[in-house]
Parts: C-alpha cells; sequence; structure tokens
C-alpha cells in the first residue's frame, strides 16, 4: 500500500512540474508573433529569444501599449525614432500609427537592434541600454571613465531605469532561452 502511493505521489509530482513549465511557456514567457519574430530576427542577424525578451521588458505583447514617452506598440518605438528608421530602412509612405501594426513594429526593432548591435560590437548590454537610453546616451558613458574603464564596456549605468531595465532584459533572455532550446 505505500509503495502504490509512493507511485502516486510521484506521478502527480511529475504532472505538476510538467504543468508548471507548460503554464510558464504559455502565460508568462510565451513565444509570441512567432512567426514575425522568427522572419525579421533571421533577416536582422537576430537571437528570436533575445528579440522576444525585449518585447516581453518592453510591452508584455501587447500590441496597443504606449509609454508615458510616448513608444508605441510590442517593442514600444518612439514615434520619432520610428520615422528615423523608417528613413533609413527606406520605406515609402511610413506613417507614425504603422508602429501599431504587430509586423511593421517587429521589423522596425529588430531592424534597430541590428543597427545598434553592429555599433556596440554584437555586446548586449550596450544594444538593450542604447535601446533604452537612446546611443548617444551609451556613448557619453562609454567615453566617461566614472562609467567605462575601457570605452567599450560599462562598468556602471548612470540612469537607474536603465540599469533596471538591461538587467530585466537580461533575466528574461536567459528564462527563455532555458524554456526554448
Amino acid at each position: 500500500m505505500k509503495l502504490k502511493k509512493w507511485i502516486i505521489a510521484i506521478i502527480v509530482l511529475i504532472i505538476v512540474i510538467i504543468g508548471g513549465r507548460i503554464l510558464i511557456k504559455d502565460y508568462f514567457f510565451p513565444y509570441a508573433h512567432k512567426d514575425a519574430v522568427i522572419k525579421y530576427s533571421k533577416e536582422y542577424n537576430l537571437d528570436p529569444l533575445f528579440v522576444l525578451s525585449v518585447m516581453k521588458a518592453e510591452s508584455g505583447f501587447n500590441p496597443d501599449a504606449t509609454s508615458h514617452k510616448n513608444a508605441v506598440g510590442l517593442m514600444q518605438i518612439t514615434k520619432e525614432t520610428g520615422t528615423w528608421i523608417a528613413e533609413q530602412m527606406k520605406m515609402e509612405n511610413f506613417n507614425v500609427n504603422d508602429l501599431y501594426d504587430e509586423n511593421t513594429n517587429i521589423k522596425m526593432a529588430c531592424w534597430y537592434l541590428n543597427n545598434l548591435s553592429k555599433e556596440f560590437d554584437g555586446d548586449r548590454d550596450l544594444i538593450v541600454a542604447a535601446y533604452n537610453a537612446g546611443r548617444g546616451n551609451v556613448n557619453k558613458w562609454l567615453k566617461n571613465n566614472e562609467y567605462s574603464g575601457d570605452g567599450k564596456k560599462l562598468t556602471y549605468i548612470p540612469f537607474k531605469e536603465t540599469k533596471h531595465y538591461v538587467d530585466k532584459v537580461n533575466i528574461y533572455y536567459k528564462i527563455y532561452k532555458r524554456l526554448y532550446n
């Protein structure tokens, strides 16, 4: 009788563990907008799990999200940055309302992340910091000995919001890699 109870307990535990993993993947760390994320990640040489991590941090996968800084859509692109990206991408007839279109928002964000990756030699922390605080700020920080010892990596991020954001994206990225790799 004791053996039967142990077997039932083990089966229940396995179901809870498997169910918990499915719950975490489906509700907390979904592979949202999979087709667009895969397509544009590949086109712009990015890890799709990294793109998902940024998307989760930016909007929580809400395509209608608007921030207090007027950033919009899944990847929270500001209208000014969106207009600049559209010019760089040579997008004809771009309208800032296009940023609410999931496909357009993901494509433009992937282009921008790739552009930042080229500028910052693929350093994920610098890419994420620049996505949040702007490339100009990151370049200033890299030139300041208080924030960078070598001009290539940041030892300190002076904006608390950006430091928190970089940490959040890195945590999400580790979780996504663990769940989907």
